[in-house]
């Protein structure tokens, strides 16, 4: 018999994607009575019931009533699901616990935990900061709001390991709980379609470090006014990094080299130039990522390793191919105008710039008027596509340096890069950044980073180009 908390209890969880699934599986190894809801019917759900279905696991599909509160004693979340949603209003409303899968993980993990956050970045420093820890010869695990859903990992987790957790607006807004060592890179206007103001999406990012003891450390980029605005809240030992400032403690760069402080004193980890990634916002996530490691007791040795050999993470700045001299970019993780701004930034070359998507209601004023000056040409595609075109055509108006010469609407992805191959010249960078999400016409971004590599690969091989990605 489990001793675990939750060992007889009756859980219900909303929402059948990666991390319902994952409590799906974990919930009834330490003895929970399991009900699995989902808006979704058993037809479109066949995989996962056969997968999940057992002696203590039930299914609620169609919907989530609020008949599912009865006899349920902790409600769990999936991040895709909104607490605005009546039944976990009516579970608050009924002082039933309300949690998640991260939760779950925090309060059992016999591991330290590094968690990040952050509006961009906070996937690729998360992943360095796993294969610092790799490479420093201690059992990492990397996973949360990426790769793997750690409960899956739970068993197997040791005291001596390591664990770096990716944390998300949505998975943070119900947390109680903080990581040992929490680090805020960033927070600029994102899912304010979710969270309706920056008070409330700033609210949620807080949680990461708010729960936190004196002794636990809490790291914010220090560049950035909303991250340094909040470090003034924190309980725990408070470092930053920075590309522009010799901080206390932390990371910066100072000069050429990347400098981290470990154990009060400061220490080189290697030059800029050793960095493989491209772009300013990179080398910030590098610095990001030696302060959260050094915080874990990641020594300078490991860091420098990692660092030298890491590539990147997929979607991100991701050079696709080089065809007749031009450069595709798949940058499909750009999901807000503030990561297409960074995504143009990065290179110097002529850009022909693919945006659109769906808008998160955020401001895109900032993109348009940079694309001006950056971008040779934009294809702006999907849902908001015509939206993009306007902002375009007002910064065009204010601009007196425009570079932009042609802006053109189509309706999909598959068009945008037939489109923008007939306007690419060599030494073009032809640039998938768009600025929205991919749910207009993807699952999620990644979806869409792969129909793209598709496209581009059609192009290379001369054949038919696919409507859309095939569904994993």
């Amino acid at each position: 018999m489990s001793n675990d908390p939750l060992s007889g209890a009756h859980v219900v969880v909303l929402g059948l994607g990666r991390q319902g699934q994952a409590l799906g599986r974990w919930l009834p190894t330490v003895g929970a009575r399991v009900t699995l809801s989902d808006a979704r019917d058993e037809a479109q759900l066949a995989d996962v019931v056969a997968a999940l279905s057992g002696p203590q696991v039930r299914f609620a599909l169609g919907g989530h009533p609020p008949s599912l509160l009865d006899g349920c004693d902790v409600l769990c979340v999936s991040g895709g699901v909104p607490l605005s949603v009546p039944i976990v209003q009516e579970a608050q409303r009924r002082g039933v616990r309300v949690t998640n899968d991260a939760q779950l993980f925090l309060e059992r993990c016999p591991a330290p935990v590094l968690g990040i956050t952050g509006s961009a970045g906070k996937t690729t420093t998360t992943a360095l900061t796993g294969a610092m820890g790799r490479a420093s010869g201690r059992r990492t695990f990397v996973g949360g709001n990426i790769g793997a859903v750690l409960l899956d990992a739970l068993p197997q987790i040791a005291p001596d390991d390591l664990v770096v957790m990716e944390l998300s607006s949505f998975q943070l807004e119900l947390m109680t709980v903080s990581p040992a060592v929490a680090a805020v890179l960033n927070v600029t206007p994102n899912h304010l379609d979710r969270h309706g103001t920056m008070e409330a999406y700033i609210a949620a990012k807080v949680h990461i470090y708010r729960h936190q003891r004196a002794e636990d450390v809490a790291i914010f980029g220090y560049d950035d006014a909303n991250a340094r605005r909040m470090s003034t809240e924190a309980v725990g030992q408070v470092r930053y990094f920075s590309l522009r400032e010799s901080v206390s403690a932390g990371a910066y760069l100072e000069g050429e080299k990347l400098r981290v402080s470990v154990s009060g004193r400061w220490e080189t980890v290697g030059e800029r130039k050793m960095i493989r990634l491209r772009g300013e916002h990179n080398v910030l996530n590098t610095l990001a990522a030696c302060a959260v490691a050094s915080a874990g007791g990641v020594p300078t040795e490991a860091m420098r390793a990692a660092i030298e050999a890491f590539e990147g993470v997929e979607h991100r700045l991701e050079t696709v191919a080089v065809l007749d001299g031009v450069t595709w970019v798949n940058d499909s993780i750009a999901t807000a105008p503030e990561r297409t701004i960074a995504a143009l930034r990065s290179y110097d070359a002529p850009i022909v710039l693919l945006a659109g998507g769906r808008d998160k209601k955020l401001p895109w004023d900032d993109m348009a008027a940079l694309a001006t000056q950056k971008c040779r040409a934009v294809v702006a595609f999907g849902e908001y596509g015509p939206q993009v075109a306007r902002h375009l055509e007002r910064a065009l108006g204010a601009a007196t340096d425009a570079r932009l010469e042609r802006v053109r609407v189509v309706p999909s992805l598959a068009d945008a890069v037939q489109v923008a191959r007939e306007l690419a010249r060599s030494g073009d960078v032809v640039l998938l950044s768009p600025g929205g999400t991919s749910f207009d016409a993807y699952r999620d971004f990644a979806e869409r980073g792969e129909h793209f590599r598709a496209l581009v690969g059609t192009l290379a091989g001369g054949g038919a180009p696919p409507s859309r990605a095939p569904r994993g």
